[in-house]
């Protein structure tokens, strides 16, 4: 079952000589587990395309269904409750709150909407990640490649329908890179978590169970499984 729909996606910017379809035509589905990979340039509209299917942002057209549910009917203030509950991110630069420790970083989404944390779960979670031992440090106290372990928590804890992951691995080196991502799919099997992460770079993308490629606003190539 597809627990992410696109339908004819269309996002454009400016107009007449200045128009600039962003995204133009993108139907795509993922289903329910899978890790996949959407691999673009700079400007070929992968971040337009990660941000339509976040509800960050509208499209000019078409449809995004997220777990069933069609996201851009949805009024501003029930969009961002939708997507608090159903949808993890995963940023390059972290995102983290540097006066909240580990812990309270992981958790803070669900405090913030007022749900229970799953403590059973969520000490599961930052085992796999090997974060026990700095469930008390400060954001400022880790390095770049446990900020993104957090941040991976963080974006697990809630038990979201999906997880976006904007270029995860931009600001690690390669050895970190390799690490994170192979978490990433750890955690995704593990867990039947549903993870789409665009990124510029193929040897990355290769860890995931499926590769396709964005240009010009388009889906050029929607490779079967990658190959570790």
């Amino acid at each position: 079952m597809a627990i992410l729909k696109t339908e004819n996606l269309k996002k454009y910017y400016g107009k007449d000589t200045t128009l600039v379809k962003a995204l133009n035509g993108v139907d795509l589905e993922v289903e329910k587990g899978e890790f996949l990979s959407i691999v673009g340039t700079s400007g070929s509209g992968k971040s337009t395309l990660l941000h339509m299917l976040g509800g960050l942002d509208r499209p000019t057209s078409g449809k995004v269904y997220v777990d069933g549910k069609d996201i851009f009917k949805l009024k501003d203030e029930e969009l961002t409750i939708f997507r608090r509950r159903k949808i993890g991110f995963v940023f390059q630069n972290y995102n983290l709150v540097p006066i909240l420790n580990v812990y309270e970083n992981i958790v803070l989404p669900m405090e913030l909407d007022g749900t229970r944390v799953d403590q059973k779960y969520v000490k599961e979670v930052i085992k796999t990640l090997g974060l026990q031992e700095k469930i008390y440090s400060l954001p400022s106290q880790l390095s770049g490649g446990q900020q993104q372990r957090v941040a991976i928590a963080r974006a697990l804890a809630a038990k979201p329908a999906i997880i976006l992951a904007d270029e995860p691995t931009g600001n690690l080196d390669s050895v970190t890179s390799q690490d994170v991502l192979s978490l990433m799919k750890i955690t995704s099997q593990r867990y039947g978590q549903t993870m789409v992460m665009i990124t510029h770079n193929e040897e990355i993308a290769q860890l995931s169970d499926r590769i396709i490629r964005i240009e010009d606003g388009k889906i050029t190539g929607k490779g079967g499984e990658a190959y570790a």
